[in-house]
């Protein structure tokens, strides 16, 4: 098979439609080979991104996966013909850096594996310790997709929160609902791998050459529901709605784990259960507002560090000035979609503000965890259809930023600001909303303008500064015509800043060597984002299933 990169397809060649896509990029490979129809046997799309950079010459750059009906022998001569004149450079034999599973262990260990934590680095961990033969358990203090939607609806629309079950902890972690976004910045042979597992479990297929791909908060229950599945099919043992209230540790010859307990309540009795699970080996994939692990973790002496994370707000503006701005004349094309846009700022004093999680025709989404406690976050459904687009709009929190040394400082910032916001909202899980304009100009707001937001426990029109740290709103203020200079209409007077975002990212890193093992701690694998080792979903899928191999090879 051939590569074939840097396919130039015009915007006004597409509609939107796979079938449309798929017959223009026939077209300009045979195009671009000088071939007839009949010589061209397969074309795969690999990847897919969108030239903007020209307002008036928007178009869409593919590589394409391309097999000749001659096979490889016509393959070879083609590609020798085209060197031979110098011609086509993006046009190379295809490759694929490989990729595997852990290898079947043959025998099943001692004790049971166990994974906390069903978020994608839990899943994608427990997948491989499953097709590795291990049979892990799996243990997720949320509930399945479809209870775990019907409390998160619930809040939304009475403000009774439940702190088992919401937009942080339940099947498919946080990122079941921020729209699940899949791109990433980093470069993993896994990646294909994940995406086609997202694929199979009922993803759309466009995930897999989308230079930017994302799912849809509307689509991702089934699609963690049916990876859950699979574990299960393979032996995998799954709890739900239970809690990892303790871990233990021996001391001696070293520091080792031997057991996990953990708690649910009794459907029929309504009792609450405890049971102590003997197991070697412990994956902590429980993500970074499971804030109870990381005092367990600091209480049985388990090395952990503060690292740098971020917080600020959510900003809201119109999805049709955010299309004009990064498409031009193109904006609402149907081929094009929701633009998206990322964006950062460097400021004098060494500061940053960037752009996080951006939902293009997204909505704010209460994202609390803790009773009396504000948080927003982000989410799209599938279509991106919802008039406002919104971001994360944040700045850096350093570890010199923090009081004392106490390891887990960060936490207590991320509290305090998220019960200033619940006080500022006045109550009842409200948030705090301010205009761009008055932000700018450091006063409070009394009333939206055209944008309206989104957020669905309503919003307080006031002041988000006293909800952050000065070192945050200065940066955030400082950077806002900064942005603007990126993208067009980014200081939009009547644009809505809602208060607080704080769960981007963790403040702690438990800390490991690189066999993947705790430092202090053998048989605990901490991993992913609650771990401080990934930033999104598709690297904590890729962390989950590092953490799986390095597990894997231990026991060999």
């Amino acid at each position: 098979m051939l590569d074939i990169s840097g396919i130039r397809i015009p915007v006004d060649q597409l509609d939107g439609t796979l079938r449309t896509e798929e017959l223009a990029l026939r077209k300009a490979v045979r195009r671009r080979l000088h071939i007839t129809p009949d010589d061209l046997l397969s074309v795969e799309p690999r990847k897919r991104s969108i030239d903007a950079r020209k307002k008036n010459d928007v178009h869409f750059l593919y590589t394409a996966r391309v097999a000749l009906r001659g096979g490889a022998n016509a393959e070879r001569a083609l590609l020798a013909k085209l060197r031979a004149h110098h011609a086509e450079k993006n046009v190379r034999t295809a490759t694929d850096k490989p990729f595997g599973l852990p290898a079947h262990l043959g025998a099943q260990p001692a004790k049971q594996p166990v994974v906390i934590g069903a978020g994608c680095a839990g899943l994608f961990c427990a997948l491989a310790l499953a097709e590795a033969g291990l049979r892990p358990l799996l243990v997720e203090r949320g509930q399945d997709a479809t209870r775990r939607s019907q409390a998160i609806e619930r809040f939304n629309q009475t403000g009774k929160l439940d702190p088992e079950s919401n937009i942080q902890f339940g099947l498919g972690g946080a990122g079941t609902f921020s729209d699940g976004k899949l791109a990433t910045g980093t470069k993993s042979p896994a990646h294909r791998f994940i995406l086609q597992t997202f694929v199979d479990a009922g993803a759309p297929r466009e995930i897999l050459w989308d230079a930017k791909p994302h799912v849809g908060s509307d689509i991702l229950p089934t699609v963690v529901t049916n990876i859950l599945n699979r574990i299960r099919d393979l032996g995998g043992e799954v709890r739900l709605e239970c809690r990892l209230t303790d871990i233990g540790i021996a001391r001696n010859p070293s520091p080792h784990v031997t057991s996990v307990t953990l708690e649910w309540r009794d459907a029929e009795t309504g009792l609450v259960v405890e049971e102590q699970v003997p197991t070697d080996n412990l994956v902590l994939a429980c993500g970074h507002s499971a804030r109870d692990v990381f005092e367990l973790l600091k209480g049985r002496g388990v090395t952990l560090e503060r690292k740098t994370f971020a917080m600020g707000v959510r900003i809201e503006h119109l999805q049709s000035m955010v299309d004009k701005s990064q498409y031009g004349p193109f904006a609402g094309h149907p081929a094009l979609g929701a633009a998206p846009y990322k964006l950062v700022s460097h400021l004098a004093d060494g500061r940053s503000a960037f752009s996080f999680c951006m939902c293009p025709g997204g909505y704010v989404v209460a994202a609390a965890s803790e009773p009396g406690g504000v948080v927003t976050n982000g989410m799209s459904l599938s279509d991106r259809a919802g008039t406002n687009a919104n971001s994360g709009f944040l700045a850096n929190v350093f570890p010199t930023d923090l009081p004392g040394d106490d390891v887990l400082e960060g936490v207590t910032l991320q509290r305090r600001c998220e019960r200033a916001a619940f006080e500022a909202g006045g109550g009842n899980y409200v948030a705090p909303a301010q205009l761009v304009a008055d932000f700018l100009q450091g006063v409070s707001s009394s009333a939206q303008g055209s944008i309206v937001p989104t957020y669905p426990r309503g919003v307080a029109w006031g002041s988000v500064e006293k909800c952050l740290p000065p070192y945050i709103t200065e940066t955030l203020r400082a950077s806002i015509p900064k942005m603007a200079h990126q993208l067009r209409g980014f200081d939009t007077p009547d644009a809505v800043l809602t208060g607080v975002e704080t769960r981007s990212s963790s403040p702690v890193r438990v800390t490991r060597g690189k066999d993947c093992q705790s430092v202090s701690t053998h048989g605990l694998w901490p991993c992913g984002e609650g771990a401080g080792y990934a930033g999104g979903i598709m690297s904590a899928a890729t962390d989950g299933l590092r953490v799986a191999q390095a597990l894997v090879d231990s026991l060999r």
